[in-house]
């Protein structure tokens, strides 16, 4: 295990909650991950207490085997040898792009540090722009160059705070997407603070739902998606509703560790649960996510649009079932119906995943 987050606890002056609430985490050497939630949740302060800018009331965090903080050591963040890229460049304005990229090098050789500037450069795709000043450069073009900066000193570990927040969405997914390949070229290990978990997605292997200075979930992307742990976690990742549904008797739910659930827009018979659930509960929350609700037009189950997204390809239904219950699905854009229509609506569920009632 590369870095170790181990039951970590911080606490500000003045403050009745934690921010962040003994939380543990685990990277293996080469892997990226990220932490996702609301604002508020502690995942920049847990960052923060990675990087050594923070300090830890308890708990440990090493990194390569070593102790960085904890029983006891507190190794100051200069000597970690971990870089950061953060959300507002930090270039500094006075300086060109190849002094910006040397500047964590002033200990070497010249001819040593020009060297390693220019695989940098050539690295994050920018060869022309040494002599070039951060105002010269788009906002895409800055964040590529402050991750070089921070790579050029060969991190042990890199933390990315906010890293596209100041950029436009379309330019921020593709960075993401350039990020994710430069760090998987360089063999680095890195985790990323973002709000954004369509970012999380392209970026990290493994991603953290933090809520109130907790971790709900540490998973990867396509885990945390299809089998949430939490009923926040559920709520937070991805387009889904959590639909009331029967628990049928347990002659109609098929095998061992399947049950069938009966739901206002259909049977969902005899499938396996990933999630825990109360054996003894008559009624459960199902997850049910856009693309498990289809639009079927020789569907029994009928469900009036009530709000449309259109999103170029598809678009996203916002559906109300006969007894008010809401739904969404995602429908091929040549799909178009009505604000007011009533469509045909089929479940394709592979797994359930449910949750006890919520208390009211």
């Amino acid at each position: 295990m590369f870095l170790e987050v181990d039951h970590v606890s911080i606490r500000y002056p003045r403050s009745a909650q934690a921010a962040v609430d003994a939380v543990s985490l685990r990277l293996q050497p080469g892997e990226l991950g990220a932490l996702i939630g609301p604002s508020g949740s502690g995942k920049t302060s847990l960052l923060r207490a990675v990087a050594g800018l923070e300090p830890a009331q308890s708990g440990r965090i090493r990194l390569d085997g070593a102790l960085l903080e904890g029983d006891g050591v507190r190794v100051p963040a200069e000597a970690r040898r971990i870089g950061m890229v953060f959300q507002d460049f930090a270039l500094f304005p006075h300086l060109d792009v190849a002094a910006n990229i040397g500047f964590g090098l002033r200990g070497m050789a010249r001819a040593q540090r020009e060297q390693i500037v220019t695989q940098m450069l050539a690295l994050v795709g920018l060869p022309e722009a040494g002599s070039k000043f951060p105002h010269q450069l788009s906002g895409g073009q800055q964040q590529r160059i402050a991750l070089a900066r921070a790579l050029a000193p060969q991190p042990r570990l890199l933390l990315l705070d906010e890293p596209f927040s100041s950029l436009d969405v379309e330019l921020r997914e593709r960075l993401a997407h350039d990020v994710r390949d430069i760090l998987k070229r360089t063999g680095t290990t890195a985790l990323m603070v973002t709000h954004d978990q369509l970012e999380a997605f392209a970026v990290a292997d493994v991603v953290g739902v933090m809520r109130h200075g907790r971790l709900e979930q540490w998973d990867t992307p396509y885990a945390l998606y299809h089998r949430p742990a939490t009923r926040f976690a559920a709520d937070f990742i991805g387009h889904g509703v959590l639909l009331r549904g029967e628990v049928q008797a347990a002659a109609d739910a098929g095998v061992q560790g399947e049950i069938s659930v009966q739901t206002a827009a259909g049977l969902l018979r005899g499938l396996p649960v990933e999630s825990g659930r109360d054996a003894s509960a008559a009624q459960v929350d199902v997850l049910l996510r856009a693309d498990d609700v289809m639009h079927d037009d020789a569907s029994p189950f009928k469900a009036q649009v009530v709000r449309k997204s259109f999103r170029g390809a598809e678009f996203l239904y916002t559906l109300a079932l006969e007894n008010g219950q809401q739904l969404l699905s995602l429908v091929p854009s040549h799909h178009d119906h009505a604000v007011g229509e009533w469509i045909g609506i089929r479940l394709d569920v592979t797994h359930l995943v449910t949750f006890p009632l919520a208390a009211n």
